[in-house]
């Protein structure tokens, strides 16, 4: 039914594809049905020098705002894309014809209750930007404040769905058809893709992020989130504090200033470091036009549609990796970069360890502080490429937005190294990582997904053999076959008791050995001697059970 409803969507992009010579694209999405490539071929322009990367970003271009979004969002997926297809799709511009005034009236009527100029004291009928999902207008409140109001655009929705399910069908398409789109799971990540573009439709979600970095910020001079007027704010209008300043990128204006640019770098990467490795939530789209310097050299960021996470997993995933290469050893490495990728294939360890150890020899010797980021970056990427490994969502986020803040803070200062601002950021998540409170509870949680399985295990191998039974299969075993079974169950619940005692033991003594004993709180005194008496029954128990193996020899 989705096909029929879609067939005219379907056709444009069949040719489009073939037109600018990625009939490859039509086979491997399954659209051959919809037209004939040797009638399209004849019209496309074989004299054009265009790279498949370029002709990649106008089939975006010509498909339009849902295709321009998709090659936007997959140019932050450096783990996905080579540095051609990304450098050409960020070349991809949001820009679309304006609204109508008459149109954004009505819209604003509609959410607000009144007309613009109604609302407002002033709103200006010029646009100051006309892009695919909306159109933003220049406007003043009562008291005279300056304010931008965005209005998204009529109908783009209803568009924006209807190529989401378009592209659905495709990706299952080609995960049956090409192994590439297979392994890299193109389904999951069209999921993303879909939940990234609805957030960014949503203008009340804008909004939330946008307090949200006020709250992390909250009393740091060197930043500026705009105010959010919730009273002239719906999931179509957003009414945001208009920002001036001078473009981050327009360095003759920010000489003219007396703006200190190496400062500047430091301070906007300090800034970008502290939502990644403090925060937890970042701004996931930091390109210079993002950037606005105030006259006093505080930083105005723009733009809080695209944002980013780090959760506990991805924080784990980056204190594993960065302590991997700490120590310089390729085997952890590899294995973290196995841990970390997505991927259906089969991870091929040897090969991965060897790739791992040419990339250290690359950096023997030299510093974090000396070595740029991105090309650390560009050849991690290139590994995963190479095994087809896929880094998770937020993850990959991470890794552009590191590597943009990079390319901006060199843009301020030639001789500027990111990995000096970073590096204790980088050493205090490894050591949290590391911190005995923390492997307690990671040691706990552990036990308890142990504990878990093996109270679940039974009924779940019980239901396993009901099913069995009633399909006819009979099972006999001898009851001298279930000896060693039940002695290794046996031994393997001894061993989850060990852990959990172990997992409790090490977590009082965490909170003992990190308190001066004098200041310890009767509770926290009662649960340091609980881990004293558990770690002590523990050394006992170990011992009892060595000494009854070797009577037993």
């Amino acid at each position: 039914m989705g096909v029929v409803r879609h067939q005219d969507r379907y056709l444009q992009i069949s040719r489009v594809l073939y037109r600018h010579g990625l009939g490859y694209f039509v086979h491997a999405l399954g659209l051959e049905r919809w037209v004939r490539a040797e009638r399209v071929v004849a019209r496309s322009r074989p004299d054009e020098p265009h790279t498949v990367a370029v002709h990649v970003r106008l089939v975006l271009e010509e498909l339009g705002p849902t295709a321009v979004k998709l090659g936007q969002i997959l140019s932050t997926r450096p783990d996905l894309l080579s540095p051609a297809f990304q450098r050409e799709l960020e070349k991809l511009q949001d820009r679309a014809s304006a609204v109508p005034v008459e149109t954004v009236r009505a819209a604003v009527r509609e959410e607000l209750g009144a007309d613009p100029e109604t609302v407002f004291a002033r709103f200006d009928p010029v646009p100051l930007a006309s892009a695919s999902i909306g159109q933003a207008h220049a406007a003043t409140l009562d008291d005279g404040t300056e304010v931008v109001v965005k209005v998204r655009r009529p109908g783009v929705v209803e568009e924006v769905e209807a190529d989401l399910e378009i592209l659905r069908a495709l990706a299952a398409r080609a995960s049956q058809r090409w192994s590439a789109a297979a392994d890299y799971d193109v389904v999951g990540l069209t999921g993303d893709f879909a939940d990234t573009l609805r957030a960014e439709l949503d203008y009340l979600q804008e909004g939330q992020n946008a307090e949200r970095f006020a709250r992390n910020f909250r009393g740091d001079p060197d930043i500026h989130v705009p105010r959010v007027h919730w009273d002239t704010t719906t999931s179509r209008v957003i009414t945001l504090e208009r920002l001036r300043g001078t473009k981050i990128s327009d360095l003759q204006a920010l000489d003219e200033a007396g703006v200190d640019r190496s400062a500047l770098a430091a301070r906007a990467t300090r800034l970008m470091a502290d939502m990644v490795f403090e925060h937890g939530f970042f701004h996931a789209d930091p390109h210079p036009g993002n950037f606005l310097i105030e006259p006093g050299g505080r930083i105005g960021l723009l733009d809080y549609g695209m944002v980013g996470e780090v959760d506990e997993r991805t924080r784990r995933h980056l204190a594993a990796l960065m302590a991997a290469f700490e120590r310089r050893d390729p085997a952890r490495i590899a294995a973290a970069f196995a841990d970390i990728g997505i991927t259906k294939q089969r991870v091929d360890r040897v090969r991965l360890t060897a790739d791992a150890g040419y990339l250290l020899s690359r950096y023997e010797g030299l510093p974090l502080g000396k070595v740029r980021i991105g090309d650390i970056v560009r050849d991690v990427l290139e590994i995963l490429r190479r095994h087809h490994l896929a880094l998770p969502r937020n993850l990959a986020l991470v890794v552009k937005m590191i590597v943009m803040t990079e390319g901006l803070g060199s843009t301020l200062d030639p001789d500027f190294q990111i990995g000096s601002v970073l590096s204790p950021y980088a050493r205090r998540l490894v050591l949290g990582h590391v911190d005995p409170v923390a492997i307690a509870r990671r040691l706990r949680q552990a036990g308890l997904d142990a504990a878990t399985l093996g109270v679940e295990l039974p009924g779940q191998l019980g239901r396993l053999l009901d099913v069995l039974d009633r399909d006819g299969v009979s099972v006999s075993v001898r009851t001298d076959e279930l000896d060693p079974l039940v002695a290794r169950v046996e031994r393997i619940g001894n061993r989850l008791v060990v852990a959990l005692v172990t997992a409790a033991g090490i977590e009082a003594l965490a909170v003992l050995a990190s308190s001066d004993p004098q200041r310890l709180k009767p509770h926290e005194t009662k649960v340091a001697a609980v881990g004293a008496v558990a770690v002590g029954s523990l050394t006992a128990y170990l011992g009892w059970t060595a000494r009854g193996r070797r009577r037993r020899r």
